[in-house]
């Protein structure tokens, strides 16, 4: 009998999963990570132990996550295609770790995920599995067995006694953790269609959201957020009350369409209401320390590094490579900036460092300008030479 290891959340995909392993006389394992997605983990346990598995593995990442994948991407201000702020993404190479360390631990010879052939999770767990342990056998029911829709999980789900969440009604996929939630699937894959208010999970909607702003500052110490109103925070205190905020204040929805690996477009909807309060606010500190071939050359960085989590190259030479080079633009990013939060809107109202390279002297138009503009016509010659016809 093969042992596998089964990255398990309690969701339809994998809650079918396990029953489908054990039908082809497979042992499983299953390794939930705790990534901050609130659930009930030992609810979660039973119903992979009732569903045939015959141990579980229940591991707290939440600030291993936060340290070692959200706050490098913060930093590097990677969001893919201008919209995603990677939840997930981040999320996949740190439970694959832990999946390959079980594997190790079991003596087991596979790993298995309930992830779809048309999906990007896929890629980052194997990538990651490939990376750390070339040997071990993958895994993937979704892409081999005889399902053709979610209707047909859920039928087979029911037939089989499998406790789930998911209705034929509601038939969202969710992913959660505490940097974010994923939508997609059921009357979302319609393009045209605006979202419903059901699938929702965290933010209020900005017409729901109060009538009167917030105004918070978020203080950083070299690219890292520390205190909100001069008040210091764990990570993982401070990521919550920032989610929470920005929930009821409608902050960090996101509708795309989406340029998934394999090579379709999906429509996505996500939630990141921390995220995007955060990535304000760093992007707004960086704008005023960082010079500007720097911050223009970065900003290419910022690209790279998010195409590299969204495809799975979490542990790559390169991703790790780029890690040196952010580590050295954040040493001056200090600093705090004042955000106010309305009805959707995270606006930057504020910000002061002691790094800053503003000068208000140079850049005033009153009384104390220092600027000698008679200096510009030379300027503006000699910059426009190699562009003039003889």
């Amino acid at each position: 009998m093969k042992k596998v290891i089964l990255a398990y959340s309690g969701g339809l995909d994998t809650s079918c999963a396990v029953q489908w392993l054990k039908d082809k006389g497979h042992e499983v394992i299953c390794f939930i990570a705790d990534l901050g997605q609130g659930e009930d983990f030992e609810r979660i346990e039973k119903r992979g132990l009732s569903g045939g598995a015959s141990k579980v593995y229940i591991k707290d990442l939440r600030k291993e996550f936060a340290d070692d994948f959200i706050f490098p991407a913060l930093k590097a201000h990677a969001i893919y295609e201008g919209k995603y702020l990677l939840a997930t993404a981040l999320g996949r190479p740190l439970i694959a770790k832990y999946l390959v360390e079980v594997a190790h631990k079991e003596k087991a010879s596979a790993i298995a995920h309930g992830c779809t052939g048309k999906g990007n999770d896929q890629v980052r767990f194997e990538v990651t599995a490939q990376i750390l342990d070339s040997k071990l056998e993958i895994i993937a029911p979704v892409r081999v067995w005889e399902f053709k829709s979610r209707e047909e999980e859920i039928e087979y789900a029911l037939k089989k006694k499998i406790p789930i969440d998911v209705t034929k009604k509601k038939p969202y996929s969710l992913d959660k953790n505490l940097w974010g939630v994923s939508i997609e699937s059921g009357v979302l894959e319609n393009p045209w269609t605006e979202p419903p208010k059901d699938c929702y999970q965290w933010t209020n909607s900005p017409e729901e959201a109060p009538g009167k702003p917030v105004y918070l500052e978020i203080e950083l110490e070299k690219g890292i957020p520390k205190k909100i109103n001069g008040k210091s925070y764990g990570v993982l205190e401070l990521i919550d009350k920032l989610c929470n905020l920005g929930s009821i204040h409608g902050i960090g929805r996101s509708d795309m369409i989406e340029n998934r690996l394999v090579g379709i477009k999906s429509r996505e909807i996500y939630e990141a209401p921390a995220g995007t309060i955060l990535y304000t606010a760093h992007k707004e500190l960086e704008a005023l320390v960082l010079d500007r071939e720097l911050a223009h050359y970065k900003a290419g960085i910022s690209l790279k590094y998010a195409e590299l989590i969204y495809y799975g190259l979490w542990y790559s030479k390169l991703r790790r490579a780029l890690d040196k080079f952010i580590e050295k633009t954040q040493e001056t990013v200090s600093g705090v900036v004042r955000l106010k939060l309305y009805k959707g809107n995270c606006t930057v109202v504020g910000r002061k460092s002691p790094y800053s390279l503003y000068q208000e002297k140079l850049a005033t138009y009153s009384k104390g300008d220092i600027f000698d503009q008679k200096l510009s016509e030379g300027f503006i010659r000699i910059f426009g030479m190699p562009f003039s016809r003889p």
